[in-house]
């Protein structure tokens, strides 16, 4: 699973969900779909956009987070 770390990122840099849609050229709208890890998929073009604005690296709003025990359990089944 990969966890977005966005709002975390915009907290530290005192950016708001507004300010950081038009820096990146989408909507406020699509900024918290991605803030709340709702989002199925990011454009690279939009992660850079995102990463330039934030003065960030992708590794500081995407996390790969395993969600499998060692015995291949899911572990969002739970």
């Amino acid at each position: 699973m990969i966890k977005i770390t966005l709002n975390v990122v915009m907290a530290k840099r005192n950016i708001s969900t507004g300010e950081l849609a038009k820096l990146v050229g989408i909507t406020p709208t699509n900024i918290s779909i991605l803030k709340t890890g709702k989002a199925k998929a990011i454009r690279f073009s939009t992660l850079e956009k995102i990463c330039k604005a934030l003065n960030c690296q992708p590794g500081d709003i995407l996390t790969y987070v395993d969600t499998e025990d060692d015995d291949g359990i899911n572990l969002r089944d739970f």
